[in-house]
C-alpha cells in the first residue's frame, strides 16, 4: 500500500510540478525578450515594464477570482484551461504587429497565468498525502525556479539566431505540449470527492477566511517579496550590464545562475521546512542573507565573475524560504478554503510583480542601476517582517485551540 501511495504522490508531484514550470516559463516570455522588442517597436524601459504590469495585474485579479472557481468547479479543468490560454497568448504576442498588440497579448498571458497557484496547491493538498506535502511543495517550487531559467536561455537563444517573433511561436508548442501530457495523466489529478463534494459544498461561497488578518498578512509578505523578484526578473541582467560592463550573454547567465540555484535551494528549503514547525523563522534568516548579498551586488564591489556567483547566492538563499513559505500559509489557512486562500495570498505575488517592473524600469530609466540592488535587498527585509507576524498569530491560534 505504501508503495502504491509513493507512486501516486510522485505522479501527481511530477504533473502539477510540469504545469508549474510552464506557468514561470510564460512569466518572462517577453522580459526575455525585451532588447528585440525596444529596438523592434522603439520602445523606453518604462514602456517594456508596462507589459509586465498588464500581466501581473490581470494574473493578479484573475488569481483572487480563480481561487473561487476552483473550490466550486474543481482545480483540473481550471488547471486545463489556464494551459490552454498560455498557448494561445503567445500566438497572439507572436503575431503583434504594434505596441497595442503586445498589451493584448500580455493580457492574455495574464488571463492564463492567474489560475496555477489556486489549481496547483488544491490538486496538491488533496491529492497528495500528509508525509510528503513538503516535498509536493519544494518540487513545485523548483519546477517554477526551472521555468524562470529556462525561458531566457530558449527564448534568446531562438531569437538570436532567427527572430522574436520565432521564439514566441516557438514558446507556443511548450503548453500544447504539457496540455496533452496533463490530459492523458487526467485521472491522476481528479478532484477529491470528499472534499469537492462535502465540505466544499457547504462552503464554497464562504468569505469568511478574509476576516483572518494572518490571510492579509501572507498576502502583504508576497506582495513585498514580489517587489523584488520583480526587479530580479526584469532588469537584473541589464543592471549587471551597465554595473560590471558584462557581456549580455554573460548577464543572462547569472539571472540563469540564480535560478538554478533557487531550485537547488527550494530542495534544501523542503527538508528543512519538513522537520520544523516556526516556518517564518527559516524565511528571516534565508531573506536576511539573501537581502545582504544583494546590496554587495548593487555596491559593485567584485569582479564580473564575482557578480555571477552573487546573483546565485541571492538565488540559493531565497530558495531555501519557498516550501517553508507554502507551508506557512498553509498552516495559516482555514479548512476547505485552500483554492480561495491560495487565489487571493498569490494575488499578492502577481500585485507585487505588476509594480515592482514599473519601479525598477524608472530607475534603470534614471540611470541608476544601482539602486535596483538596493530595492531588491529593502524588499526582502520588508518581507521579513510580515512571515514573522504570520507565524506569531499561527502559533497563537495553535495555542488557543490546545
Amino acid at each position: 500500500m505504501d508503495n502504491q501511495t509513493l507512486r501516486t504522490d510522485a505522479r501527481v508531484i511530477g504533473l502539477v510540478g510540469l504545469a508549474h514550470g510552464v506557468s514561470h516559463f510564460y512569466h518572462l516570455i517577453l522580459a526575455a525578450l525585451f532588447p528585440w522588442l525596444k529596438t523592434a517597436f522603439g520602445l523606453s524601459y518604462s514602456e517594456l515594464a508596462l507589459l509586465m504590469t498588464v500581466f501581473f495585474v490581470v494574473s493578479g485579479i484573475g488569481q483572487a477570482m480563480a481561487g473561487f472557481v476552483v473550490d466550486k468547479v474543481g482545480a483540473r479543468r481550471v488547471l486545463f484551461s489556464g494551459m490552454a490560454m498560455l498557448g494561445v497568448s503567445a500566438l497572439v504576442l507572436s503575431n503583434a504587429q504594434n505596441y497595442a498588440g503586445l498589451v493584448v497579448g500580455a493580457l492574455m498571458a495574464g488571463m492564463g497565468n492567474s489560475i496555477f497557484h489556486p489549481a496547483d496547491y488544491t490538486i496538491l493538498n488533496q491529492r497528495v498525502s500528509r508525509d510528503r506535502m513538503a516535498l509536493g511543495f519544494s518540487v513545485h517550487g523548483v519546477s517554477g525556479s526551472i521555468g524562470w531559467a529556462a525561458a531566457p536561455l530558449f527564448l534568446t537563444g531562438v531569437a538570436s539566431t532567427t527572430d522574436w517573433r520565432t521564439a514566441l511561436l516557438s514558446a507556443a508548442a511548450l503548453p500544447a505540449i504539457v496540455l496533452a501530457i496533463l490530459w492523458w495523466n487526467r485521472e491522476a489529478l481528479r478532484p477529491d470527492p470528499i472534499v469537492q463534494h462535502a465540505a466544499g459544498a457547504q462552503q464554497g461561497g464562504s468569505l469568511d477566511f478574509l476576516r483572518l488578518p494572518s490571510v492579509w498578512m501572507c498576502f502583504g509578505f508576497f506582495f513585498l517579496t514580489a517587489l523584488a523578484l520583480g526587479g530580479i526578473q526584469s532588469f537584473s541582467s541589464t543592471g549587471l550590464v551597465k554595473l560590471y560592463g558584462m557581456s549580455l550573454a554573460m548577464a543572462t547567465s547569472a539571472f540563469t545562475a540564480y535560478m538554478l540555484a533557487s531550485a537547488a535551494g527550494m530542495m534544501l528549503g523542503g527538508f528543512l521546512g519538513a522537520g520544523r514547525k516556526n516556518h517564518d523563522r527559516t524565511i528571516a534568516a534565508a531573506f536576511a542573507l539573501a537581502a545582504v548579498l544583494a546590496l554587495l551586488l548593487g555596491l559593485a564591489v567584485v569582479p564580473a565573475w564575482g557578480a555571477l556567483v552573487l546573483m546565485a547566492l541571492v538565488g540559493f538563499f531565497s530558495g531555501i524560504a519557498g516550501p517553508s513559505r507554502d507551508l506557512m500559509i498553509r498552516a495559516a489557512a482555514p479548512k476547505n478554503a485552500t483554492g480561495r486562500v491560495y487565489g487571493v495570498v498569490y494575488s499578492g505575488l502577481d500585485s507585487g510583480l505588476s509594480v515592482g517592473p514599473l519601479l525598477f524600469g524608472l530607475m534603470m530609466d534614471a540611470g541608476k542601476p544601482q539602486f535596483v540592488f538596493a530595492g531588491i535587498a529593502f524588499f526582502l527585509l520588508l518581507a521579513i517582517a510580515t512571515a514573522t507576524g504570520v507565524g506569531s498569530r499561527t502559533r497563537a491560534t495553535a495555542r488557543a485551540a490546545a
